[in-house]
């Protein structure tokens, strides 16, 4: 398990980390110098491919299907919404990982 406490922190620690080092992203859209959008952009922009299939999932308190269509939009995989569902969460896990 890794941590960011910023987007651009979030950017730099996906693009250093060793090849398929992250089994899966979780986002949080909300964070200082790059937003979640952002950085799962910069993420999925990179030559690695590890990077561009890792699972990336938006975590944010806004549940607007326009919300969800952003990050899309952004090459995430999935949308979580807080305070976080544990029954959403699993439902994410198993759709991630068949």
């Amino acid at each position: 398990m890794d941590y960011a406490f910023d987007g651009q922190q979030a950017v730099d620690k996906a693009l250093q980390s060793s090849f398929g080092y992250y089994d899966m992203i979780f986002m949080d859209i909300h964070m200082p110098k790059l937003t979640g959008y952002q950085a799962a952009r910069q993420i999925r922009c990179s030559k690695r491919l590890d990077l561009q299939e890792v699972p990336i999932v938006a975590v944010t308190a806004n549940a607007f299907a326009d919300d969800i269509e952003a990050a899309r939009l952004a090459g995430m995989n999935g949308h979580l919404t807080k305070p976080i569902n544990i029954g959403q969460l699993i439902k994410i896990l198993k759709t991630m990982f068949r």
